[in-house]
C-alpha cells in the first residue's frame, strides 16, 4: 500500500496572481514596521529628493526605510547581506514589494538620511507614548561599549604594500613569486598590537570591554523606560567613563518625550558630585549607587559633597533600596539584546556624529521588534 502525501508539485506555475499578504502570517513583524513607518513623517525624506535635476528615478522613501528597518531590527546590518536578503527573505520582498535595490543604493540611502532615520527615533518614542507602552515612572540608564571599525583601512594599506588575504605571512613579487626576505610579522589586515588609533575610525577611543579586554569602542548610553522596556532616549560619546553623562541622558528624555520621569536609576559608574549637582534642581528622584554593592561608601563629607551625602541617606532607607534594586532588570535587558539577539556589536559607520545616528537607528529598531510584541 503506497503512502499518501500532501499534493507536492513543485513545478506548478500559479494560475491567479499570488497576493505578497499570503506569504507571511498574520502578526509578522514585517506588517508591523510597514504600518509604522506608513504612520510617521517622512517628509524629511522627501525633501533631498524635491529639487529635481538629472538623475534617475529614485526608490520611494518609504521603501527604502522599511528595509532597512527591517534588516537592524532582524541582525542585518550589511548593505551587502540586505541586498542579497531582498531576493530571498520573504518579509523583505513583502516590505520592498518588488523593488531590489542594490547594496550601494542601500548604503547610500542610508548614508545620505542619517540625520533623518534617527530622527524618526523620537516619532516612534512619541508613538509609543501615545499608545501607552511609555509611562515615564521609572527610567533606568546604562552605558555599553560597542567597538568600532578598526581593520579596513589596515587592509587598504596592505593590499598597497602588495599583500592579499590567504598570503601566509610571504612578501611577494608582483607575478607572485615569493621574495627571499623575512616573513611578515602580522596577518593580513590585522592591525599590530602597539597601535593606539583606529585605522578607520579615529575618534573611537580604546576601552575596556565587558569581558576584561581592550578595543577601539564607543560608550553608547541608553535611558529605558519601566513600563515595557522601550529605550526612550539613546546617545553616544567618545569618553569610556559614564560619570558625566547622567545630565546628558536626562536632558535626552525630556528633548525625546518632552518630559521628565518621576524616578532615574543609575548605576556607580555615574555617580559623581558635578553630575548629582547638575540634577539637583530636576523635579525627578536620582538615585545612584555609591559603589559595587557591599563596597558602598559609607564615610561621605556632607559638607564638601552635599548631593551625594542625600543619595547615601536615600539608599540607606527601604524604600530607596528597593527602588534602585529595579534597575538592572529595567535597563541591562535592552543592551543585552542588542548584543546578543540583535547581533549589534560593532558600528557599520565611521565618524562621531555617523555612529551616533547609528545607535538610534540600532534602538529605534529594537523599539519597533519590542512593540510589536506588544501588538501581536
Amino acid at each position: 500500500m503506497t503512502t499518501s502525501y500532501l499534493p507536492y508539485h513543485p513545478d506548478q506555475a500559479h494560475l491567479l496572481p499570488v497576493s505578497a499578504s499570503d506569504w507571511l502570517p498574520e502578526g509578522h513583524l514585517a506588517y508591523f514596521i510597514a504600518d509604522t513607518v506608513e504612520s510617521l513623517d517622512l517628509s524629511a525624506f522627501h525633501a533631498r529628493y524635491a529639487k529635481g535635476g538629472p538623475r534617475k528615478q529614485p526608490f520611494h522613501p518609504a521603501m527604502m526605510v522599511k528595509v532597512l528597518l527591517y534588516g537592524y531590527a532582524t541582525g542585518v546590518f550589511s548593505s551587502r547581506k540586505l541586498a542579497k536578503r531582498l531576493h530571498e527573505d520573504v518579509a523583505l520582498r513583502v516590505l520592498a514589494a518588488g523593488n531590489f535595490p542594490a547594496h550601494r543604493t542601500l548604503s547610500d540611502f542610508r548614508a545620505l538620511h542619517l540625520e533623518e532615520l534617527s530622527a524618526l527615533f523620537v516619532q516612534v518614542v512619541k508613538l509609543a507614548r501615545e499608545c501607552g507602552r511609555v509611562k515615564l515612572g521609572t527610567i533606568a540608564v546604562d552605558g555599553t561599549k560597542v567597538k568600532a571599525r578598526l581593520q579596513a583601512r589596515q587592509r587598504e594599506a596592505d593590499m598597497a604594500r602588495g599583500r592579499h588575504a590567504g598570503d601566509e605571512r610571504k612578501p611577494r613579487h608582483p607575478d607572485g613569486t615569493p621574495k627571499k626576505c623575512k616573513p611578515f610579522t602580522r596577518d593580513f589586515g590585522v592591525p599590530d598590537d602597539a597601535d593606539q588609533t583606529s585605522f578607520t575610525d579615529p575618534p573611537s577611543r580604546i576601552m575596556k570591554q565587558s569581558n576584561k579586554c581592550y578595543d577601539h569602542s564607543y560608550n553608547a548610553q541608553t535611558a529605558v523606560d519601566e513600563a515595557h522596556q522601550i529605550i526612550v532616549a539613546a546617545e553616544l560619546t567618545d569618553c569610556a567613563a559614564d560619570s558625566g553623562q547622567l545630565p546628558v541622558m536626562a536632558e535626552a528624555v525630556q528633548r525625546t518625550v518632552g518630559a521628565l520621569p518621576q524616578r532615574l536609576l543609575a548605576d556607580a559608574g555615574y555617580c559623581s558630585e558635578a553630575a548629582l549637582a547638575a540634577l539637583a534642581s530636576c523635579p525627578c528622584e536620582v538615585i545612584v549607587a555609591l559603589g559595587r554593592e557591599g563596597r558602598e561608601n559609607t564615610r561621605i563629607d556632607a559638607v564638601k559633597y552635599p548631593h551625594t551625602a542625600s543619595i547615601a541617606r536615600t539608599l540607606k532607607s527601604e524604600a530607596g533600596k528597593a527602588a534602585y534594586r529595579r534597575r538592572k532588570a529595567i535597563v541591562e535587558a535592552p543592551n543585552g539584546w542588542i548584543k546578543s539577539v540583535l547581533g549589534f556589536r560593532q558600528f557599520s559607520l565611521r565618524g562621531l556624529q555617523k555612529v551616533r545616528a547609528e545607535w538610534k537607528l540600532v534602538c529605534l529598531a529594537l523599539n519597533l521588534q519590542r512593540m510589536a510584541t506588544m501588538v501581536f
